[in-house]
């Protein structure tokens, strides 16, 4: 589905004239003064979230040729590769995707992370001749090898690679390589399990090699992928997470270092993550729950720039060898689920699956999935099991020292035990015996060594899987989304305060960004309508109704007065605030209408007045009537619809919504919003966590209060995946309405918090994944004009297909880990999904962990030695391997035969090891000598001398002790406008000493946060052009401070005074006062001596000397 514009359909052309009208005069009429200033001076402060580009498709008949000759029953056979491209055929998919060209991988690639002998072996295997193939592969664990395994195996290495660079150059949103032979067992020197060269940890390296920084690898084959595991286990740039049948080392590999305690070892400790399954028919609810609560926290706290996938389908339903039952639709819920990361750049390739019918099924839904199609519906979601549970137990025990997203779990005292009875021990299980170097066999089995079943269990599960099948409903609908609006909704408007922050501009502006971002084009419009009074009696009454007909014809003295004379708080009227709020239910009503009968996939209703604190009886909080509980009584009287999940994200409790369906369990319930402890509007105890419905109802009603810091993406984030996805999983809804406040918004003057844009869009994606994707998204609250805008326009382009934007590193707060946890607490009573939620061991971070149990381990990433400072002569080189006795106190030139990198803090300087390294310590006047030789050998112009010359002899004018070093290669993102190849590097310098005001940067940098926007030196301070960075410099005082110098074009700033200048330099006071939190605090700029950028900047600096 391209979410393009049906031309041949009148009825979506189509709007009443009050749409048209919305569409052609929003800006017009009786908007009032301060409105259309609002609205003119609108602008993009972020560009649109990233586009769907496209699915890659990676197919080659040569890897079918791949076989074992001399067992014709292999499972690992070439039906593997062509039943599953069948299918896809089949479901109309291969045509929509992009076919990649086959490319073979180069010596090159393969040798980053397997050894020459290895290749070469690899490559005599072809000129081999039938018995010493045999005796060949009898030294290895389930391996075979024909004529054609050396080219399978080197396309389908390439060609993953290939996608995966097509995926981080844009030219690809995401892609499936279907390949074979598979690749996550093999290891650097070693053939295993089917797998000749390791697909996977090749593109992982290669992209590694181009810069990445952080990348996800998921491998969910039912078989360990010790192979990766071992290839990355130090280095902190891979986080790989395996989903595997483990049975507590009894099942295949038979590996202890596949067991849960396994996190990685030297600077990789924690990232590595083994979910051991120690029983089998594990089911679909037991790998959500995997999902949700330990992928997802660990994926959005590590923040990957590109997620690859080793998707083997043998935990699928009816394969013989994983004895799990995992269904294909749930494939395209964990693929979903996983989009919503690293700005939707997924690279899946094929591992295992051996029963060809679920195998066949997995990657077509796999591959659906990656086209944007909506998730298919799955059964609702059933209490994991005991052993799932205790797994995830022991996984945040062991890993909860090293990751901030499992801080809501409250740790064991000494002398109490957890219940579930394994997370009090340690493994591993007495009697286990495992695979080792020592007792490995001389000669492996060729043939029989894999599990047969019986033509009944065959029988049996072909009739599981094609009633699943069956089941399956693949529809589509015609759009991806629809949009309302009505510019007749200004009518609505308080004349008495035209600073009212409910104000017209609110759907006017919206509008307005989505037509920027061209979201309107994609989307069918839906005209408006106003709702019948038949339709508000579901949820008001008649004598309600009825009171606020007369409004309409009362005067502006009498409109001041009704709403305190009624009895409706914080409410102004207008002789058409009826009409606007009949419009806007009605308008709702047609988007309900739209998504149920299969004309769009969901919805986007841009209306006012908001409806959610409207009661049945009464007006209250901005609201009239409650447009979400209309249209909720609609869906379910109109369309038959069973069960309904409502989240309403507004900052303020939707009371009425709340109110309304509290003993109803056919409505779940669930709101995230500003409690403090019932001080915040409406202010009623009923909005704690407490509060669960009563009667047929109770445990429907899930209230998420906030109370405390300042939320944000990581709270909100943070709730969604432990609480509000499990819940709603199990709940199953087949319809999803969202009252989309955007009051929780950064900026907005009334709710005081901190979610960004690409936060709701996130929260968006996830809701995604119910109901068939049958999620509509109504306005509530909402009052900073550029926010609201910005986030209603980022959700809507997640519901038309785009990928979400991608988040800074997420941290949740302390507060807001003690509401999830009450809430945990509470829910648990109701919601099985949530068993899991118990107090675990504590566990120190400096846990030491046993060594691999097999064959050594290949030499990966280097981790970094420390030198420790002290009094060197200078211009002395030294050779060797363990570099830590080199010591100097002013280091300012580093260089490397081996491409160091380097960085200094608290009096270290860190290094890679087996370095040769030249070093100097430059006085005063040996750097001006220096930069007396960089300039002649750059004909005397300090503008042509190399930025690195130039920053190494001015690090040490600028600061008391400073190095520089080359970064290493850095992949620039193409979709970052921010991003910019052309930008000078970052340079890092670091001083021994505190900085003293007017000679340093003010503050330093956090890793996890955007580039460092202010440097001072002499009596000018300089700021960035993007929006300065909110850092507390307090919190860098009296200690050493690492100083970044980022890319983005400085302005400078004139000082008045040089106590400002200290001030701003040591003061502890609020981060927005250091910033000055906008234009107006930042002076005047300098005229003819602003600098372009840092480099510049340097140089004026250099010329001075």
């Amino acid at each position: 589905m391209s979410g393009k514009k049906n031309d041949d359909s009148k009825e979506e052309r189509t709007t009443s004239d009050s749409a048209k009208k919305s569409y052609d005069s929003s800006g017009s009429d009786n908007e009032s003064d301060e409105d259309t200033f609002s609205l003119t001076t609108l602008e993009i402060r972020e560009p649109a979230p990233p586009v769907y580009i496209g699915t890659g498709l990676v197919y080659d008949e040569i890897m079918t040729m791949h076989k074992c000759d001399w067992d014709p029953d292999f499972p690992e056979n070439p039906l593997r590769l062509t039943e599953p491209y069948k299918r896809c055929c089949e479901l109309g998919l291969i045509e929509r995707c992009e076919r990649i060209e086959s490319k073979r991988a180069t010596d090159e690639e393969i040798l980053t992370k397997h050894t020459k002998e290895h290749l070469e072996l690899t490559a005599k295997s072809v000129s081999m001749s039938y018995e010493e193939r045999m005796e060949l592969c009898q030294n290895y664990d389930a391996w075979y090898c024909n004529d054609y395994t050396y080219d399978a195996s080197i396309i389908a290495a390439g060609t993953t690679i290939q996608q995966m660079n097509d995926i981080l150059e844009s030219n690809l949103t995401n892609g499936f390589a279907m390949v074979r032979p598979p690749g996550h067992h093999a290891m650097e020197s070693e053939f295993n399990g089917y797998c000749t060269f390791n697909n996977v940890a090749l593109a992982a390296q290669d992209a590694i090699n181009k810069g990445v920084e952080r990348i996800l690898i998921v491998d969910w084959d039912v078989h360990h992928g010790q192979g990766i595991q071992r290839l990355f286990y130090n280095d902190p740039r891979v986080l790989y997470f395996s989903i595997h049948r483990y049975e507590y080392g009894k099942f295949w590999p038979e590996l202890r270092e596949s067991d849960y305690d396994y996190i990685g070892e030297g600077p990789g400790k924690g990232f590595n993550i083994n979910v051991p399954l120690n029983k089998i028919e594990m089911t679909d609810s037991d790998y959500m729950t995997i999902v949700q609560q330990i992928l997802l926290p660990l994926a959005y706290e590590f923040s990957p720039q590109i997620v690859l996938v080793s998707c083997g389908f043998d935990s699928a339903v009816g394969d013989e060898k994983g004895e799990m039952l995992i269904t294909p639709p749930m494939y395209a819920h964990m693929i979903h689920h996983l989009l919503a990361l690293a700005k939707g750049r997924v690279c899946v390739a094929l591992e295992g699956g051996y029963c060809i019918k679920s195998l066949s099924e997995g990657c077509a839904l796999t591959l659906r999935s990656l086209l944007q199609d909506p998730c298919p519906l799955i059964p609702a979601t059933v209490e994991p099991s005991d052993s799932i549970v205790t797994t995830i137990l022991n996984l945040v025990k062991v890993l909860s020292p090293y990751w901030k997203c499992f801080k809501h779990y409250k740790k064991l005292e000494s002398f109490e035990k957890c219940v579930f009875k394994e997370v009090n021990n340690s493994p591993p299980l007495e009697g286990v015996v495992f695979q080792t170097s020592e007792n490995r066999p001389e000669k492996y089995k060729l043939t029989g060594f894999y599990p047969v079943q019986t033509d009944e269990v065959k029988r049996k599960f072909q009739c599981m899987i094609e009633n699943i099948i069956d089941q399956t409903k693949l529809g589509v609908a015609a759009t991806r989304c629809c949009y309302t609006f009505d510019a007749q909704m200004k009518g609505h408007k308080n004349t008495f305060s035209l600073s009212h922050p409910e104000r017209p501009a609110r759907i006017i502006s919206i509008h307005k960004k989505l037509t920027q971002w061209g979201l309107l084009d994609r989307s069918l419009i839906v005209p408006s309508r106003i709702a019948k009074r038949s339709e508000l009696l579901w949820i008001h009454n008649e004598q309600y109704v009825d009171k606020l007909k007369v409004t309409e014809l009362m005067d502006d003295e009498s409109l001041r007065d009704f709403p305190h004379e009624a009895g409706y708080p914080s409410i102004y009227c207008h002789q058409k605030s009826l009409y606007c709020a009949l419009l806007a239910a009605g308008s709702l009503l047609n988007v309900v209408e739209a998504v149920l009968t299969n004309q769009a996939q969901s919805g986007v209703a841009n209306i006012r007045p908001p409806g959610h604190h409207a009661e049945y009886n009464k007006a209250m909080g901005f609201c009239f009537f409650n447009n979400v509980a209309v249209a909720a009584k609609f869906a379910q009287k109109k369309f038959g619809v069973k069960r309904i999940l409502i989240v309403d994200w507004d900052v303020h409790h939707g009371n009425a919504t709340q109110h309304q369906f509290y003993r109803d369990p056919s409505v779940l319930y669930i709101s995230l919003h500003r409690f403090d402890n019932g001080h915040f509007f409406p202010g009623h105890q009923d909005a704690s966590a407490t509060f669960v419905g009563s009667g047929p109802g109770e445990g429907y009603n899930v209230n998420i209060p906030w109370c405390g810091n300042k939320m944000g993406d990581a709270e909100y984030l943070m709730a969604f995946t432990q609480i509000i996805m499990p819940i709603a999983y199990q709940f199953a809804p087949e319809l999803v309405l969202v009252s989309a406040g955007f009051d929780s918004a950064v900026g907005d003057p009334l709710g005081g918090y901190a979610v960004t844009p690409a936060g709701y869009a996130h929260m968006t994606h996830m809701l995604m994944g119910l109901a068939n994707g049958r999620v509509i998204l109504t306005l509530e609250g909402g009052y900073n004009l550029k926010t609201i805008s910005e986030c209603m326009a980022a959700c809507t382009s997640v519901l038309l297909g785009d990928q979400c934007p991608a988040l800074k590193k997420l941290v949740p707060c302390d507060s807001a880990a003690i509401t999830v946890n009450e809430v945990l607490l509470i829910q648990k009573n109701y919601w099985s999904c949530l068993k899991f939620k118990e107090k675990i061991p504590k566990v120190e971070a400096d846990l030491r962990l046993p060594t691999f149990s097999l064959a050594p381990k290949p030499k990966q990433y280097d981790p970094r030695k420390t030198i420790s400072c002290g009094n060197i002569k200078s211009s002395q080189t030294k050779t060797t391997s363990d570099i830590s006795d080199i010591t100097t106190t002013d280091i300012t030139d580093i260089t490397s035969t081996s491409g160091l990198t380097a960085s200094k803090t608290d009096s270290a300087l860190t290094c890679s090891s087996d370095a040769r390294i030249t070093y100097s310590s430059l006085s005063l006047p040996s750097a001006k000598e220096k930069l007396k030789d960089v300039n002649q050998s750059h004909n005397d112009e300090p503008e042509s001398a190399p930025e690195q010359e130039i920053i190494s002899a001015m690090g040490n004018l600028s600061l008391d002790t400073a190095f520089s070093a080359s970064q290493p290669k850095r992949w620039v993102d193409p979709d970052d406008p921010y991003d910019r190849v052309s930008d000078p590097v970052k340079k890092i310098f670091s001083c021994q000493k505190p900085i003293e005001p007017y000679r340093s940067v003010v503050y330093a940098n956090d890793p996890g946060s955007p580039p460092l926007s202010r440097f001072a030196t002499g009596h000018d301070e300089y700021v960035a052009i993007d929006e300065p960075v909110a850092v507390d410099s307090s919190q860098y005082k009296d200690r050493e401070e690492t100083i970044e110098f980022p890319a983005p074009p400085f302005r400078r700033v004139t000082r008045s005074s040089t106590s400002e200048a200290a001030t701003v330099a040591g003061s502890s006071r609020d981060a927005n006062q250091v910033t000055g939190g906008g234009d107006e605090s930042l002076g005047a700029w300098g005229g003819s001596s602003r600098p372009a950028n840092v480099l510049d900047l340097v140089r004026t600096q250099v010329r001075s000397l």
